[in-house]
């Protein structure tokens, strides 16, 4: 499946952007999809460390288990799922720009495993396509609040 790319900017330095961005405890915050996540105890925040994220698809709730293979503060960070049949993958980078500010791009990937090769990941990527500008208008609002 083609990525998913969008790019926005946030009038916030890439140091806290980048921090709010990629903890996974915050994503319920400005994703209206994400129910609840639950990171996995016993290892520290970045590469390795998997999260599992509850998403509200219509009235089903799907959970997926995702580990972080990328983490480069305040620059990049990604994760790729390791569960289920269709895993979701981010990429995120981080850059900063005049007058303080971060241009933010995400790009959004899915694989099917398993059954999951059947389904059409299409429809899945769509979903997510409509849903990611709310997000992302969701966290920019969150992060230049106090500005």
């Amino acid at each position: 499946m083609t990525p998913i790319v969008s790019t926005f900017e946030v009038a916030r330095p890439p140091h806290e952007v980048y921090a709010y961005l990629t903890d996974p405890t915050r994503f319920p915050e400005w994703q209206p999809d994400v129910a609840r996540v639950r990171v996995e105890a016993g290892r520290p925040a970045g590469v390795g460390s998997r999260f599992a994220t509850t998403r509200r698809i219509g009235r089903i709730e799907h959970t997926t288990t995702q580990e972080v293979t990328r983490s480069d503060p305040p620059h990049g960070w990604a994760a790729r799922g390791v569960d289920g049949p269709f895993r979701p993958g981010a990429t995120v980078t981080v850059e900063p720009i005049d007058g303080g500010g971060s241009r933010v791009t995400v790009a959004l990937e899915f694989e099917g495993s398993g059954i999951g090769r059947l389904l059409p990941l299409e429809v899945i990527g769509r979903m997510a396509a409509r849903s990611a500008p709310r997000s992302y208008q969701n966290l920019r609002r969150l992060l230049e609040r106090d500005t």
